[in-house]
């Protein structure tokens, strides 16, 4: 990420708890990829070679490169908006009129 990024003060228990639950989405998204890489190679859709090239073609790599900037100004905007843990991301979130129950 290129913007520096003043965090406050983080306890140890909400660092403690980032940190699982970026290694509980790592888990699940490096599953989700395993999986449909095996799918792949086991259709004969593509090979391991295919998929390693795609990986280091400069135009993947720069729209991942900004798909993770923008995931992390995400995290990053929920830790400095709010400490209220009831409504992490409700910039993410649909938009609710006046009385709706958030």
């Amino acid at each position: 990420m290129n913007t520096a990024v003043e965090f406050g003060h983080l306890d140890a228990s909400t660092l403690a708890a980032l940190i699982f639950e970026l290694a509980a989405q790592l888990h699940v998204e490096r599953t989700a990829r395993l999986a449909l890489q095996s799918a792949l190679l086991a259709q004969g859709l593509l090979t391991d070679r295919e998929i390693e090239s795609i990986g280091e073609d400069a135009r993947f790599k720069r729209r991942t490169s900004e798909a993770a900037d923008r995931a992390v100004r995400r995290l990053l905007r929920t830790l400095l908006e709010s400490r209220d843990e009831r409504v992490p991301l409700r910039a993410e979130s649909p938009k609710c009129s006046p009385g709706d129950s958030a």
